[in-house]
């Protein structure tokens, strides 16, 4: 207990006892404490996170291997309920980064964020770098959802929403509905919770008005 010179614990497989040591840092202090696991085995540690998220600790959960594709580990490692279920924690902030931008603004909220716990969900998977429009900064990212790119006569009738590795998936969607003559805007939205807490007029602004499709 008096040597402080590692910068690591390693818990093993004891996702609920890191998630409880963690809580036990985060009210100790000075630290901010992070863990790592694989995504689908958040729910071990589901009570840890929930009483950070009562107690309004600055933790910081990185789960990895965010996929709805089946992985080289089986269906036991498939998380297809796992972000769903975080979600309805009240005060976590839960953020599904699509590229290194989005990972750089999860990073910003996360470290922001003083009163409650943040989850990251990573992806597993390779996928493409997402091109945006010239006009889309990091403090937009860092408002929990944005436009990646917008329709193209700049009055979208239908806007697709999607997060994580899907993000390039409603790019390529939306270059398959401008060619059918529907202009389509695709929006991220790495963080629900962030993007709830803005104004009513940026929501507006992103996701359109009540005659766009979503």
């Amino acid at each position: 207990p008096e040597d402080f010179s590692g910068r690591n614990i390693h818990f093993g497989i004891r996702e609920h006892a890191m998630g409880a040591i963690m809580n036990g840092l985060a009210l100790y202090g000075p630290w901010i404490p992070l863990g790592s696991t694989f995504l689908t085995f958040s729910d071990y540690m589901r009570p840890s996170i929930r009483l950070a998220a009562l107690s309004k600790l600055q933790a910081i959960y990185v789960f990895t291997h965010d996929s709805v594709f089946l992985g080289e580990d089986g269906p036991t490692h498939q998380p297809v309920e796992h972000v769903s279920a975080l979600r309805l924690i009240p005060n976590l902030a839960v953020i599904r980064p699509a590229d290194p931008m989005e990972c750089a603004a999860a990073w910003e909220i996360a470290l922001a964020r003083k009163n409650g716990p943040t989850a990251f969900c990573l992806t597993r998977q390779k996928i493409p770098a997402i091109e945006r429009d010239s006009t889309v900064t990091m403090s937009d990212v860092q408002k929990g959802g944005y436009i990646v790119a917008e329709a193209s006569n700049q009055k979208p009738s239908l806007v697709i929403v999607a997060t994580g590795s899907e993000l390039y998936l409603a790019l390529g969607a939306k270059k398959y509905f401008e060619q059918k003559g529907v202009p389509t805007r695709v929006v991220s939205m790495p963080c629900m919770e962030i993007f709830a807490s803005q104004g009513a007029a940026y929501r507006d602004s992103v996701l359109g008005g009540p005659d766009v499709k979503k």
